[in-house]
């Protein structure tokens, strides 16, 4: 094993120990290094980093960026070991995408979406994937969030779910409305009533199988384009279902009155947000929400 292998090791077991997953950067830099030695390089450079990052030219220029993003941390650590290492540079390509154009769900578009879910076979993938679809509709929770629950984690009884791992690593309670108490309730009843389940996770596509991502995303996709929603200039995402939830909060509030800016911090903690900034981007939002904003600020002038 070179140097810089035993260097990376180490980087890696200490960024861990910290709490840091890096799932990515540990795959990247192991690639990275790999580079370097069949350069015959012995340390971090420059020209080496940028050289490498943009190997991916196929990909998305963030992409790159994360590459080099990834090098930048190691080199910082190595540095501190050889100061002839070189750490590379910011801004060589843009680091953020810009965001697409949300689908903008009707609540028309979104029973139709359950009773298509709900039609597709066999019965308990039906079942499954209305469930699933309803619970992000009437809570916003991100798809691997709700793919990952556990029968533990979904307490009926006092209507409350408890995600144990978050993004971010950061466990949370979403409190349950009655409504979706109910409908979870029935498919629990239906999921088990067949053949005793032999799978500890809360979502089924059969007695021993649990929901897989892949699985959802081809039936909403499937669901979608039989509704004739991906026909338009904006094609639905399933990550839109929680768009849709953020934008009904806020329509909400307004027009009962409420100021959403002082229940921002309580809707960004529900959707599971490190910092209220990442909620504000649903504020790009919908024609109805501005016309009720520019309609409190007429309203507020006149008075």
């Amino acid at each position: 094993m070179s140097e810089l292998s035993e260097n990376l090791e180490e980087y890696l077991r200490l960024r861990r120990a910290l709490g840091f997953k890096l799932e990515y950067p540990g795959q990247a830099l192991t690639q990275f290094v790999a580079y370097l030695e069949a350069k015959g390089a012995t340390r971090i450079t420059t020209e080496h980093a940028i050289e490498w990052a943009g190997l991916a030219v196929d990909a998305l220029p963030v992409h790159r960026a994360h590459r080099l993003g990834a090098v930048r941390g190691f080199a910082r650590y190595l540095a501190a070991i050889d100061p002839e290492t070189e750490v590379p540079p910011t801004g060589v390509w843009p680091a953020r995408t810009k965001r697409r154009t949300p689908f903008a769900f009707s609540e028309g578009d979104l029973t139709n979406l359950l009773a298509g879910a709900r039609a597709l076979l066999p019965a308990l993938r039906g079942a499954t994937l209305e469930a699933l679809f309803g619970l992000l509709v009437s809570t916003g929770m991100r798809v691997g969030e709700a793919i990952g629950l556990e029968r533990g984690d979904v307490d009926l009884t006092e209507g409350i779910i408890t995600i144990r791992e978050a993004k971010f690593d950061r466990a949370r309670i979403v409190p349950l409305h009655g409504t979706t108490v109910q409908a979870l309730a029935v498919y629990a009843r239906l999921r088990d009533g067949a053949r005793t389940p032999r799978s500890r996770q809360f979502f089924l596509v059969d007695p021993s199988r649990p929901l897989r991502y892949r699985q959802v995303l081809d039936a909403f996709v499937e669901v979608t384009a039989a509704l004739g929603l991906r026909d338009g200039p904006v094609l639905p995402r399933i990550h839109d279902l929680r768009h849709h939830f953020a934008i009904s909060s806020l329509l909400e509030w307004h027009r009962a009155g409420l100021l959403p800016a002082n229940r921002l911090a309580v809707l960004s903690t529900y959707l599971g947000h490190v910092h209220p900034s990442g909620t504000y981007w649903y504020l790009t939002s919908t024609p109805e929400l501005m016309e009720l904003v520019a309609a409190r600020v007429v309203d507020g002038g006149a008075r």
